[in-house]
């Protein structure tokens, strides 16, 4: 595949961003200034300490410069979430890695990676990608078509080297942000239902030569975690990897959560009589990340049957934990459910429901749900279930703001999905599987002739489906941004929204909360209050926003970063 990469010759003679050392990874707090990693530091806040937009002044935003990928195939909408060092942004699309001016959006250089669908036949994937990681003066990309990490010279845009993660023939896709720890860049593949059994890896930085290996999934039956699925249904696992992960130095653990199990909506034969958890799939693991070891997991939804991906970013904080210091991770689940956990052992501390939810009548003392006996096990055909499949909330990326104490996360709420549930087709290498729907790969257009047919979906009354965004009441439920306090699971405020949402959020020192939503709006909520002091339409599209918002300065001038559609937009105060 041909390699485009254009050159900006006042990059290559001009001043460059000063290498980024792992130490100044670990102490990324220390300069504001920079958006260093996908979450802003290591413990995935995406809390700005810059102040110059502050409650006072935010409704004088200015639009200063946009930019949108030109390659193809293009993005179903913008998911990245950029880097800044020392004035200089990193930015993907699906098929692209640019470094701009990030005060003018000027382009330095270009790496161009397009592809053929039709060389990737039966590859399912979101045609989406969320962002590069940074070590030294090199940037480290996936392509999530053919499972590829590339290591970029930040300065150039040519590329060092490049390995192959996965293969997309058994049916993997890469979209994550890297992380990188020590001389480690870490990834790990997603299955699009599958049924290819996933895992973390960590690939030498300077060589991409793979130092460890660990699977989220079962590889082999002597693995204990084997013996939490019904017979060989470990073998096809899946339990992907979607998201990011966190770092936590004083423990030398990374933490990432994982998906579902395969098949997805009907565990009948992974967990006959849902006797059966299926590990590590709708987990958060912590890992060694010098060795990949397992050192804690927690699982969030056992045996699960309605697609509870535990997608989300883990959040790290230091807070007072009735009346002692405690190191604990914040979680705001897919299932609808808040949780705290201790994030050097995984103890349970608390949880509590952020969203309304029917699957569940709540947590034991242990963290584990209580289950609903209506829900569990799905009956054959499906039910109509609170959350519905999209979740509580999902791979948007929350904030947690140490100035308020509050944990700000993009809700869907009082909101049904049906879920379906169908016969299990025998597992076949790059076919869906599901034990319900199925959708298309490249090439695609129709399932196999003996697919299961659609159950009826059953009139349940009151049931709040989805409804249109244009009519839709608050009853058939919302999007909003809402704010939580993690030592209660108590909701201190909602900005509701018109649409949902697939938007992150970023809280800054200023006093602000930034979000939006599917109806394309950008806003700014006061961080106490949740009330709205600016707005601005970037794109009222099918995909409206999908990233989470960023903040970054160049000598003293403050900007924030938001995507609406296939588009980057810097805003910032007038000059």
């Amino acid at each position: 595949m041909k390699l485009r990469v254009l050159l900006v010759i006042a990059l290559l003679t001009g001043s460059l961003p000063a290498q980024v050392t792992f130490n100044r990874l670990l102490h990324a707090n220390q300069e504001p200034q920079n958006w260093l990693t996908y979450g802003g530091t290591y413990a995935s806040d995406r809390y700005s300490l810059l102040t110059q937009i502050n409650q006072d002044n935010v409704k004088n935003l200015q639009l200063k410069w946009v930019w949108r990928p030109t390659t193809t195939p293009a993005d179903e909408k913008m998911e990245n979430t950029p880097i800044v060092v020392d004035g200089v942004l990193y930015a993907t699309s699906l098929t692209e890695v640019v470094a701009l001016d990030a005060v003018t959006g000027r382009q330095f250089w270009k790496l161009s990676r397009p592809f053929n669908p039709d060389d990737f036949p039966g590859q399912r994937m979101y045609m989406v990608n969320k962002g590069v990681a940074i070590e030294g003066n090199t940037l480290f990309w996936t392509t999530g078509w053919s499972d590829h990490l590339l290591a970029i010279d930040a300065r150039t845009g040519r590329v060092k080297w490049e390995v192959k993660v996965a293969d997309w023939n058994k049916g993997y896709q890469l979209d994550v942000p890297p992380l990188v720890v020590k001389n480690e860049v870490i990834v790990g593949p997603a299955t699009d239902d599958m049924g290819a059994n996933c895992f973390l890896a960590a690939f030498d930085v300077h060589t991409g030569k793979e130092i460890w290996k660990t699977y989220t999934a079962p590889n082999s039956v002597d693995d204990p975690a084997a013996k939490t699925w019904g017979g060989d249904t470990w073998k096809h696992g899946g339990s992907p990897v979607w998201n990011d992960g966190s770092y936590d130095p004083e423990t030398n653990l990374v933490f990432y959560g994982t998906g579902n199990p395969n098949p997805v909506a009907n565990g009948d034969q992974r967990s006959p009589g849902g006797k059966f958890d299926n590990l590590y799939s709708d987990s958060v693991v912590a890992l060694d990340a010098d060795t990949g070891k397992l050192k804690w997991y927690f699982q969030f939804t056992p045996d699960d049957e309605y697609d509870y991906d535990s997608t989300q970013i883990p959040v790290l904080a230091d807070v007072d934990w009735q009346g002692k210091p405690r190191k604990v991770m914040l979680w705001a689940n897919r299932n609808g459910f808040f949780y705290v956990v201790d994030r050097q052992t995984g103890q349970f501390l608390m949880g509590k429901p952020f969203i309304k939810e029917t699957w569940a009548e709540g947590l034991d003392k242990n963290g584990r749900p209580i289950r609903n006996s209506r829900y569990w096990p799905k009956p054959m055909g499906g039910a109509a279930v609170m959350p519905g499949s999209q979740g509580g909330t999902n791979y948007y990326p929350p904030s947690y703001d140490p100035q308020t104490g509050l944990f700000y996360l993009s809700v869907w709420d009082n909101y049904e999905g049906f879920s379906g549930k169908r016969p299990i087709p025998p597992w076949q290498q790059m076919h869906m599987y599901t034990g319900d729907g199925w959708w298309p790969g490249f090439g695609e257009t129709a399932p196999p002739a003996d697919w299961p047919p659609a159950p009826a979906q059953p009139g349940v009354a009151g049931m709040r489906r989805r409804g249109s965004a244009n009519y839709k009441t608050k009853a058939e439920g919302y999007g909003a941004i809402r704010a939580l306090d993690p030592k209660t699971g108590e909701k201190k405020w909602d900005f509701k929204m018109v649409n949902y949402t697939e938007c992150g959020v970023l809280s800054t020192a200023g006093g602000l909360v930034f979000g939006g939503g599917k109806d394309g709006i950008f806003i700014a909520l006061d961080a106490e209050t949740g009330k709205p002091l600016w707005h601005v339409n970037v794109g009222d599209t099918a995909e409206g926003m999908g990233s989470g918002p960023m903040s970054y300065a160049v000598n003293g001038k403050q900007y924030i970063i938001t995507t609406g559609a296939d588009t980057m937009y810097a805003f910032a105060l007038p000059d």
